[in-house]
């Protein structure tokens, strides 16, 4: 026998080794078979290329190898036998012939395979570090989008494949970058919103303490409304985090959607009363919808505190609500400055103002149109918003 086997078990890894005799004139592979099966390591990793240019080199050599050797057998096979006829006809030997020509053969394959083999390396290689210079440099990019460089950005070159590539890097880093500067534009607005009455609470508890002010009902009043406007930006901020997806086919239940307005509407009266506000109410007698009774609350809540806030004293607001093929569709709107064209993109954006100011003033956060836009969509919903000529219609979907 040329061969022979032994197996065992170390460290919990069975190996086998295939051991051939030096008599036999073959090299000994089996030492490398068991150290390659006891260390986990892939026979061929060592010599496998990584770099695509290599890749691509190896490969186009390959192919250049193969034709040559096509080549050569065609003319071995073909070209022989006619040269080997013509010098017959000139009057040399067979012997002769055939030397000639395999001299002559194995000089022009031989030159020719060489410079061949040269010429198609050097294109390979051009090709593969073209291809392999965009691939690098969007690497490098990743990098350091990795590390929160989020303004990177890579250049479009080499074929479509990599500028398609290029592109879409592109468009994630573009996501990126704004999801960080709405992140940080949210703690910068979300600290603001909490300071100002933390900033009057502490005023007021200051003075109450230093005997600068008497304390009256008035006085806790005034601390009572701070502490709600805390309250409330609280609740606005969790429900904002609070972003639980989708709802569940489950969870929409079949509801009416006229007393949820007129309960919803009943909330917010005493703000429409102090103003002096009109409302026109143009419901069905019934409408039914489909929709998660909690979220639908709110976000009529949100809809109607926001007009009672943007109404101007008299003003008319008028809530209404329709049925359509598939869908209901509800719209609160009022009078009263308009929003300028440029910002109806944006106002369901979080913490969006058109005026940040004159909001403050009013006790607006910028935080209840983004709900509305959270909770309706993850009901199925849509919402949108118009304004022209003094009055403003917001306006949502839900399925019906």
């Amino acid at each position: 026998m040329c061969t022979s086997a032994a197996s065992g078990r170390s460290s919990g890894r069975r190996w086998i080794t295939l051991a051939t005799s030096p008599r036999c004139g073959e090299p000994d592979t089996g030492r490398w078979t068991a150290r390659a099966e006891m260390t986990g390591m892939d026979r061929s990793a060592w010599w496998r290329p990584r770099g695509i240019a290599v890749r691509v080199a190896g490969l186009s050599l390959l192919v250049t190898g193969v034709a040559v050797a096509v080549i050569a057998v065609g003319v071995l096979g073909v070209a022989q036998t006619t040269f080997t006829r013509l010098m017959a006809q000139a009057g040399q030997s067979a012997a002769t012939a055939h030397d000639m020509f395999d001299h002559s053969v194995v000089a022009v394959f031989t030159v020719a395979g060489l410079i061949a083999a040269v010429v198609s390396g050097l294109l390979a290689s051009l090709l593969a570090i073209r291809l392999a210079r965009p691939l690098k440099e969007i690497a490098g990019a990743a990098r350091r989008v990795a590390r929160g460089e989020y303004q990177v950005r890579v250049q479009r070159a080499g074929p479509d494949e990599m500028t398609s590539l290029a592109d879409s890097f592109n468009q994630m880093a573009e996501s990126l970058q704004q999801q960080e500067h709405m992140r940080r534009e949210f703690i910068v607005n979300a600290a603001h919103e909490l300071n100002t009455p933390l900033t009057n609470l502490q005023g007021y508890l200051e003075a109450l303490r230093d005997g600068v002010i008497a304390p009256s009902s008035e006085q806790f009043q005034s601390l009572h409304e701070e502490v709600n406007r805390l309250v409330r930006l609280s609740q606005s901020l969790h429900s904002l985090a609070l972003d639980t997806g989708p709802a569940s086919e489950s969870a929409l239940q079949a509801v009416d959607l006229v007393p949820a307005v007129r309960a919803a509407l009943e909330l917010v009266r005493p703000a429409f009363d102090g103003k002096a506000i009109r409302v026109d109410l143009q419901l069905p007698d019934r409408l039914p919808a489909r929709a998660e009774p909690d979220r639908l609350a709110q976000v009529l809540a949100n809809l109607l505190q926001n007009a009672s806030r943007y109404t101007p004293d008299g003003g008319v607001v008028t809530v209404a609500a329709e049925a359509g093929r598939s869908d209901v569709l509800v719209s609160v709107s009022n009078t009263g400055d308009g929003i300028p064209q440029q910002d109806l993109p944006h106002i369901f954006e979080r913490f969006y103002r058109v005026e940040k100011s004159r909001d403050r003033a009013r006790g607006g956060a910028g935080i209840g149109l983004a709900i509305v836009k959270q909770l309706v969509e993850a009901t199925g919903g849509r919402v949108g918003a118009e304004s022209q000529a003094g009055v403003t219609r917001f306006w949502f979907s839900l399925p019906a």
